[in-house]
């Protein structure tokens, strides 16, 4: 692995949170940095902001996609990344041993500008076949049928998707996977995929802002970046037939069992009230702490990070910034998890 230099590497925008407020000790304090995801970035903004205002060390995290965030940690650069796609078997086997911390649960949600329309529903082919190019026209017949009490435009679609490794890329496409054969055999799903139509635009942010600028668009953008530029966003049918808008509660319903290790999806969840394009977003990090010439201390403060995302002061803000708290297995199995983090193969919770 390459050294672990401080501040994080250039071309990263890291938000760095200085400590301030309550009682310090005299210890020295560490910097932790981290990379990667954007979608949970105001989630992690604030809770990042918290975490110095209570404790000595300081945290600095760039969003730059998720798997830009993966590549930092491969090359032993950041404390820990942030993805919105867990590591697949394949990707597990080309690093060392990887911990799994999920944070909150999200949603990926369809957000448009249509003068004019207040409500729009969506399915899942019909998103499928709008980002395959198969459709092309605002008032295509199949979405004047989901949309019965609308008069839509008679408009191209100008769709919007991420030019950059991301983890939004990877739920959205993997639930497009399973709600669409033709999707699945033809581009399939992952953090890049050949999109044949669009616009492209890096990170969250990106997306979000062609779409608010650009009338008759459409796209998919973390429900938080929707949320804070006021772009509406669409309710899609979810495997039950449900005509779904992404809340706290929708996005909830969708968590189903829980692996120990947490790498799993729960896009198209087969549950009563679930928004099916629901995901979780974790934080990533090595079971042995001991690379790139960290010290014990830098291993110990990213543990400290670790537990205080898992908090319930810590879950219960994630609704002001309209995420999802985790379930309450996916704490308790996640705390397991982080005992078996090693500094020089010593357990470093005891």
């Amino acid at each position: 692995m390459k050294k672990h230099y401080l501040p994080l590497v250039a071309g990263i925008m890291a938000i760095a949170v200085t400590a301030c407020g309550g009682q310090k000790s005299s210890t020295e304090s560490v910097e932790l940095t981290g990379a990667g995801a954007t979608f949970p970035l105001p989630f992690y903004n604030m809770s990042f902001e918290g975490y110095g205002a209570t404790h000595d060390n300081k945290v600095s995290y760039g969003g730059i996609g998720s798997g830009g965030g993966v590549r930092n940690l491969k090359d032993g650069i950041v404390d820990f990344a942030g993805s919105d796609a867990f590591l697949s078997d394949k990707e597990m086997s080309e690093m060392e041993p990887v911990v799994h911390i999920p944070t909150c649960m999200g949603a990926v949600v369809l957000a448009y500008n249509l003068p004019d329309v207040v409500k729009l529903n969506l399915s899942g082919d019909v998103i499928a076949d709008i980002y395959a190019g198969k459709i092309t026209d605002w008032n295509d017949a199949r979405l004047q049928e989901l949309n019965p009490d609308v008069k839509l435009p008679a408009k191209k679609i100008i769709l919007a998707y991420r030019s950059d490794g991301s983890g939004t890329t990877f739920v959205f496409t993997d639930y497009l996977s399973k709600v669409s054969e033709s999707w699945k055999n033809t581009f399939g799903s992952g953090k890049t995929v050949d999109f044949p139509v669009g616009q492209a635009a890096k990170g969250n942010p990106g997306v979000a802002g062609i779409i608010a600028q650009t009338p008759y668009s459409l796209g998919y953008i973390g429900s938080e970046y929707a949320f804070a530029q006021k772009i509406p966003y669409a309710a899609v049918k979810n495997q039950r037939d449900e005509l779904i808008t992404p809340s706290t509660e929708s996005i909830s319903a969708a968590a189903g069992d829980i692996p120990q290790d947490t790498r799993c999806s729960i896009t198209n969840a087969d549950a009563a009230g679930a928004y099916p394009i629901s995901c979780f977003t974790w934080l990533l990090i090595y079971k042995e702490q001991n690379y790139s010439d960290r010290s014990e201390a830098q291993a110990k403060a990213t543990l400290d990070l670790m537990q205080y995302m898992l908090s319930d002061s810590v879950q219960q803000t994630t609704a002001t910034v309209h995420y999802a708290p985790l379930p309450k297995k996916a704490v308790e199995q996640s705390l397991a998890n982080l005992k078996t983090v090693t500094y020089q193969g010593q357990p470093i919770l005891k």
